[in-house]
């Protein structure tokens, strides 16, 4: 069996391009699209894609099989002019069967998509073959790609199960057997876990075919006292992550999931929820090489509309294979330890609801007995549709697709409104006995459950139920440090996933604490462009938000210092999905005088800060963090952390930047190979590489020897194009994302008054 690219070549709407691809990216921002603030005003559009490509020598005698690892939305494709196949939902894979549609010589792959219709995704969902297609040349009577399935039966000792649809022989090393069903014994094993990601190789022979299948051995188990890898009590540190690539739009590229794994592995995240779609094959790949754990989701809707033209219409007809393609896709992949059914839906609110969740569970139980099944879900949602008082409401009535109008209520802003108004108070929303009998039908049907803004159940749900085991699968982040209190004293509650841990695209402004008269409320108008929410901003540089998070998991050796930005006349206005909007800097030019609110952030209940060697005083961390109030002079903050005895435990230092500046172009690699995908960092720092944030300039950047894909900054609130070339710096940072040509290539910044250059050695 021989898997090859199949991204090149491409036309879309008669354009040159290489896969993947988001053609939302690519279109004209405004006001009055209908998008809206969910799809950071973007509008919709039709397109078609078309290679033209040549049928390799003997294709007649074999099976060749096309891969769309993505394509946003209703995919058709067709082979030289005959429909092939598609399918209606925008982040599932799915295969098409190229025989009997091919001819010799030239042949044309054709794949139309749309999401003109708007509103449509609650986010930025971007559009196109957004995700890899690959070529599978597959001899005749042999397996189909994803057929082979690989799972852990014990781990002391180790045995792990094979199942094929037809016999083969596997070999793990110096392992072997065969058959259609089979088990194999691997001695001296190292398993897999977030701690220990060791991966093996399964080489499958069938015929005269073969194929290489990675995979982990390690075991999921649960009870009510906890969640077990490799019978290890495991607590989930996560974050919510959305599809997007940030400045790439959705265009999905294996470095750049890697690259987002691994800083958030390193920040001290040990799980990822996907929110709320089937992620990609790269970010798994990338979750089973680094050791995070992900928790798959299905929807974020299921019958009932959340925006008029989502997905809701097309679900009832789809919901059952969408499941099998996404198990079909996961099932080797041993990051993958929980399947969610949905996010916020109020369907369970009916008896229809809660059977549809029962089927939903038995189906993925069929098809992977080995995974448990969970689902996020907002408990106030389902409690308040249970009182004919629904939350999703895009034409007047709430109606799902029976025409029900018995779920009546608000539109899915509207909610969010809302929530943003009553706050953290949400928390305790569902602790009625109402709320419980109304939520307990479906999360009685699932294997672990998921609460979405709940936390006032937790120490509840031990006495009212103590066979259930429960998370936070979405949380404010400013309440992580209370949250993870609860985890550790609670044993039937394994952990907590903020929203989020990466900003993301759409939902414009959701968390922003902005400073502009538009500011206010949740539904933002043009230019508003990023939630700007999450741990880490779209670029992977991190906030108070994480460093809160990293205390309250004892993460952290010495405090963390973050400033609230200084370069401001009056107070932001906050949205509720951010506590705090404090970077690490204390470089402000300009405002000298000014009142600046540092935050220091401490596994340790003591701290002290000095200011230029000064003492501003001690002050005992609450929940994690200490404030402190000066005026800003440019110089060093100096943070120390003490136990409660008074011993120094660690410190850490800021300083401002000093002296003339300049443009800093500073790549994350300085190798990489034909077609490979480079991050590069374009700042404004001094001499010594300290990044100044009150100088922002528009910058412009061009490449030789490659491509550039996309140039921008973490400003939430902008007109300027990721794919312009051009752009202003965000609180003194910005980010090139590059594709290496055949050589040597030079990325070079400017912003008509400073210049820099950097090369990235082709290997």
């Amino acid at each position: 069996m021989k898997k090859t690219s199949f991204n090149t070549g491409w036309t879309c709407n008669g354009q040159p391009v290489t896969l993947p691809h988001d053609a939302m990216i690519h279109e004209k921002r405004d006001a009055k699209n209908p998008s809206g603030s969910a799809q950071a005003f973007f509008p919709g559009g039709a397109y078609v894609y078309e290679k033209t490509f040549t049928a390799p020598e003997g294709f007649e005698n074999g099976h060749l099989v096309l891969e769309f690892e993505g394509v946003y939305k209703n995919a058709r494709v067709s082979v030289n002019g005959k429909p092939a196949g598609g399918t209606a939902y925008g982040y599932i894979p799915f295969f098409i069967n190229l025989d009997g549609l091919l001819k010799a010589g030239e042949n044309v792959i054709r794949v139309e998509c749309e999401n003109r219709d708007q509103p449509d995704s609650r986010w930025y969902s971007g559009a196109g073959i957004y995700r890899p297609v690959w070529l599978w040349q597959v001899p005749a009577e042999s397996i189909e790609p994803e057929s082979v399935k690989i799972s852990t039966v014990t781990i002391d000792p180790a045995v792990i199960r094979v199942q094929s649809p037809k016999p083969v022989t596997v070999e793990v090393e110096d392992i072997s057997g065969e058959g259609t069903d089979f088990t194999l014994t691997i001695p001296n094993a190292k398993l897999w876990s977030a701690e220990t990601p060791n991966l093996y190789t399964a080489h499958v022979t069938s015929g005269a075919d073969s194929q290489d299948i990675p995979f982990g051995i390690r075991q999921i188990t649960w009870d009510n006292k906890g969640l077990y890898v490799n019978g290890v009590p495991t607590l989930l540190r996560g974050g919510c992550v959305h599809h997007d690539s940030g400045i790439l739009g959705a265009a999905t590229y294996d470095e750049a999931e890697y690259r987002r794994v691994k800083m958030l592995k390193a920040a001290g995240f040990n799980a990822i929820r996907s929110s709320h779609n089937p992620c990609s094959r790269a970010l798994l790949d990338a979750c089973d090489k680094l050791g995070v754990y992900v928790m798959d989701e299905a929807w974020d809707m299921w019958y009932n509309h959340k925006n008029k033209y989502d997905y809701a219409s097309q679900w009832r007809e789809n919901y059952r294979s969408d499941l099998r393609a996404m198990v079909d896709r996961d099932y080797n992949h041993p990051s993958v330890i929980l399947y969610s059914i949905g996010n916020e839906v109020s369907e369970p609110a009916r008896d229809e609801g809660v059977e549809a969740a029962r089927e939903m569970v038995s189906l993925l139980h069929e098809a992977d007995p080995t995974r448990p099944v969970t689902g996020g879900f907002n408990l106030m949602i389902i409690a308040s549709a249970k009182k004919g008082k629904g939350v999703y409401d895009e034409e007047g009535g709430g109606r799902d697709e029976s025409g029900d109008k018995a779920m009546a209520g608000m539109n899915s802003t509207l909610f969010n409104m809302v929530t943003n108004m009553v706050g953290t108070g949400m928390n305790k929303s569902a602790n009625s006995k109402k709320a419980d009998e109304a939520v307990s039908p479906v999360m009685d049907a699932l294997d672990i459950c998921g609460y979405n803004y709940a936390s006032g159940r937790y120490p509840l749900d031990g006495k009212l139920h103590p066979d259930r085991l429960i998370f936070g699968s979405e949380t404010f982040p400013q309440d992580i440090a209370k949250n993870w209190e609860m985890v550790k004293k609670y044993p039937y509650l394994i952990g907590d996933f903020m929203w989020t841990a990466w900003d993301y695209l759409g939902e414009a402004g959701l968390g922003a604490w902005g400073y502009t008269p538009d500011s206010k409320g949740f539904n933002k108008p043009y230019p508003w462009l990023l939630a700007d929410t999450g741990a880490m901003d779209i670029l992977g540089d991190p906030n108070g938000e994480l460093f809160l998070a990293q205390a309250a998991w004892g993460h952290l050796d010495a405090p963390k210092i973050a400033v609230q930005p200084i370069n401001h006349d009056s107070k932001p206005a906050k949205m509720v999905w951010r506590g705090t909007n404090a970077i690490p800097s204390w470089s402000w030019r300009g405002c000298e005088g000014k009142k600046a609110v540092i935050e220091i952030y401490s596994c340790e209940p003591i701290v002290e800060l000095f200011q230029d060697g000064k003492s501003l005083g001690r002050k005992k961390t609450k929940l994690c963090k200490a404030v402190f109030k000066t005026a800003y002079h440019p110089g060093r903050l100096e943070a120390v952390s003490f136990d409660a005895s008074g011993r120094e435990m660690g410190r850490s230092i800021l300083t401002s930047a000093d002296g003339a500046l300049r443009l800093t172009v500073a790549p994350e690699v300085l190798e990489a190979g034909t077609g490979e995908i480079v991050y590069i960092p374009v700042s404004i720092t001094d001499a010594d590489g300290v990044v100044e944030s009150n100088a922002d300039s528009a910058a412009a950047v061009t490449v030789e020897g490659g491509e550039l894909l996309a140039f921008g900054s973490a400003n939430p609130r902008t007109e300027e194009r990721f794919d312009a070339g051009k752009y202003t710096t965000y609180y003194g940072r910005a980010l090139a994302v590059v594709r290496m040509g055949v050589g040597d290539l030079t990325v070079t910044a400017s912003d008509g008054k400073m210049s820099a250059s950097a090369v990235i050695k082709h290997k």
